[in-house]
């Protein structure tokens, strides 16, 4: 005979037996039934938290341990330096606060790796797309102390801003915005810049008008004989994660893989900006850097150089937790990543020159250059 949970309860059972049949039950007997019942529902609870628990936990942990797996091993030895690595730095160079001393010194570790590109910080962009010139009122003088105290290296303008609709910014769907931003990357390039490397945030995967920029840029680029940069979010780690967080936080974090290939085909080089990922340890972060390059990778024309960021700074928020995305990991996990015999237009590149430290200078150098 079924209990009385599985027909919804004790009140159901009273009404299915007959009135007078329900009252003739010894008092012991209904106690026991309603007993019964009451065990039935919290068994029920219990079994809907259990099961809701282990369909959130299995996912996670199964992640975990995907990630910890990918940063096994050993790196291959042939996974160092190409010579395409790659320096972010800070707004100072160009408006006159870094002294000839410190642009000395800066060249001095330079020289000792394998950077072939700064990008030097020359904007922000209006939100019209246009460049304000009194910015960047030293960027020419720059240029030329740093082709002289480093040659080979490219000097390439880094021009960035917030996009729109997530925030209040650039329009790339609209045309005059476009040849505004275009108009900025011809200012940049008659100053004596090397190429042009874009940082527009945060651009949502899909979005047509960042194509149609980069194609317009691009034929300039061209036309002048120097590279066209990104800076690309990350990969979806797993196919369609970017459309469910977007969904819940209405941010962009990440780019679907077809994507990101859409972007990389229409420039000369991509850098993914591969930190801020929430990871809590070092082990899973260097893991996760390791799936992001394979990712980058598959994506990624041959022609194009591919690198990958390095976190040389310090926080601790709940996106980069200081202890877990270090420098070590991450040219650990890209080498990993880039396995034996990988290609040979890769590099890394460190973000930032203004927070970086010893420690991190080292372990880019012990760990990829050395």
């Amino acid at each position: 005979m079924p209990t009385s949970g599985e027909h919804g309860g004790w009140k159901h059972l009273r009404r299915a037996l007959r009135a007078s049949e329900w009252r003739t039950l010894p008092a012991r007997a209904r106690r026991r039934w309603r007993g019964r019942t009451r065990w039935s529902g919290r068994r029920r609870a219990l079994t809907a938290l259990v099961t809701v628990l282990v369909l959130l936990v299995l996912p996670v942990l199964g992640a975990a341990a995907a990630l910890r797996w990918q940063y096994a091993g050993d790196p291959a030895a042939d996974a160092r330096t190409r010579g395409k690595d790659a320096l972010w730095l800070g707004h100072a160079w160009v408006d006159g606060r870094r002294t000839p001393a410190e642009l000395t010194a800066l060249a001095a570790k330079v020289r000792s790796t394998g950077i072939h590109d700064l990008y030097v910080h020359t904007g922000p962009l209006e939100h019209d797309g246009s460049l304000d010139p009194a910015l960047a009122p030293g960027a020419a003088d720059f240029v030329a102390r740093a082709h002289a105290a480093l040659p080979g290296v490219r000097i390439q303008s880094w021009l960035g801003d917030v996009v729109a609709p997530e925030k209040e910014g650039l329009h790339l769907d609209r045309p005059d915005v476009r040849d505004r931003i275009t108009a900025s990357a011809r200012q940049v390039l008659d100053l004596g810049f090397d190429g042009v490397h874009f940082d527009l945030e945060p651009v949502h995967s899909g979005s047509a008008g960042f194509l149609a920029l980069l194609d317009q840029v691009h034929a300039l680029t061209a036309a002048r004989s120097v590279p066209l940069s990104v800076a690309a979010p990350q990969i979806d780690p797993v196919p369609g994660l970017g459309r469910v967080t977007f969904a819940l936080s209405n941010h962009g974090k990440y780019w679907s893989a077809g994507y990101f290939a859409a972007v990389a085909r229409r420039v000369d080089q991509v850098a993914v900006m591969s930190y801020d990922t929430s990871m809590p340890v070092e082990s899973l972060y260097g893991g996760y850097v390791a799936r992001q390059t394979s990712l980058a990778l598959a994506n990624t024309p041959p022609e194009v150089d591919l690198l990958m960021g390095l976190p040389a700074y310090w926080a601790d928020t709940p996106s980069h937790r200081g202890d877990a995305e270090t420098v070590r990991a991450a040219v650990r996990g890209a080498r990993l990543g880039l396995g034996p015999g990988g290609r040979q237009n890769f590099g890394l590149a460190l973000y930032v020159d203004f927070a970086a430290t010893p420690d991190h200078w080292a372990a880019y150098r012990d760990g990829w250059c050395n």
